[in-house]
């Protein structure tokens, strides 16, 4: 029995820029909300009118109250990637502007925290201001008082979290628990999940999560639940994956993972499934998935051939959602 109810619905790797202290104000835009979404079982486009327009998108977050979303927006060959904004008017989510500390470095993998008051993201900016040199990918945040405050300036999280190698997808409990994704060669395995404990106002050594999520492969792009009660995450190649990187759920059972189950043929698809963030039992996340059709009798226009090649799920890296319940 795989961990989800799935109700089904109404329609349908790593790199780049940062510190830019221009802010764009996009005009109101009332937009139709996604009411060209094509319908799917199960699985739908999120704000199409949006990411249709892209190629390569990922890392979607948001905050509790809808209105307000961050994901990273990255060129075809991922030369550029940059953290964008979007927020939500009238009940309509608006065109994309670059956030306010992203635009020169290389950004990705943006967070909200439960409380919404702080936006980790990786980067390969330079620690000091003096410096233009840029180093491996760590993890930082900005912060903000309230809601309705400006991002403070990016600050590196510092060590035991950020080393000498790369540290990747930072997510976080109500706790302030850190999870994220990273490389240690004494473990002799791929891409592992480890978690800091945050207390007395700091982070602790981390630790390695347990057998039920990490394997001699990759495990990545992990999303925690707020009272970290399961856990999300992206699996390479596993034996019952369907595709070249499905999503996972493990349950947190008196502080020991059960072995991740696959979340599934519905949200999984033979193509790439990644980057998960569940919002208000909505689970957002990023697929490569393409339902092209190669037609028995061919294309005869241009236009039904074009129309074809531009549909969504096209192949192209975009935000998908699903209903989520992660009790069953």
């Amino acid at each position: 029995m795989k961990p989800l109810r799935l109700i089904t619905s109404i329609i349908a790797f790593t790199l780049i820029l940062s510190c830019n202290e221009k802010v764009e104000t996009p005009d109101v835009v009332d937009y139709e909300i996604d009411q060209n979404e094509a319908v799917k079982d199960g699985v739908q486009p999120f704000a199409e009118h949006i990411f249709s327009k892209f190629a390569n998108v990922r890392d979607f977050t948001m905050n509790t109250d809808e209105t307000e979303a961050y994901f990273s927006l990255q060129s075809p060959a991922r030369e550029l990637s940059v953290i964008m904004k979007i927020e939500k008017i009238n009940d309509a989510w608006q065109d994309p502007v670059i956030s306010r500390f992203s635009g020169r470095y290389t950004d990705l993998e943006p967070f909200l925290s439960p409380d919404n008051l702080k936006l980790f993201f990786v980067s390969n900016r330079p620690i000091s201001r003096d410096s233009s040199t840029t180093k491996d990918m760590d993890i930082w945040y900005v912060e903000r008082a309230s809601k309705t405050d400006a991002w403070s300036e990016p600050k590196n999280i510092g060590a035991p979290i950020n080393t000498d190698g790369d540290e990747f997808y930072p997510a976080v409990a109500g706790n302030g628990n850190l999870y994220f994704t990273a490389i240690k060669k004494e473990l002799e395995s791929a891409d592992d999940i480890f978690m800091s404990t945050w207390e007395n106002n700091a982070y602790s050594e981390p630790e390695i999560l347990g057998p039920g999520v990490n394997t001699k492969g990759a495990e990545y792009n992990a999303f925690i639940a707020p009272d970290e009660s399961y856990i999300i995450f992206g699996g390479w190649r596993r034996a019952d994956g369907l595709g070249s990187g499905d999503m996972y759920m493990s349950k947190n059972n008196n502080g020991e993972w059960t072995t991740a189950e696959n979340l599934g043929e519905i949200i999984n698809s033979k193509h790439m499934e990644f980057c998960p963030f569940v919002n208000n039992q909505t689970l957002y996340f990023t697929s490569r998935r393409s339902s092209v059709a190669q037609k028995e009798n061919g294309y005869s226009t241009t236009k039904e051939l074009i129309s074809e090649l531009n549909k969504y799920d096209n192949g192209f890296s975009r935000i998908y959602k699903v209903d989520f319940d992660s009790t069953q």
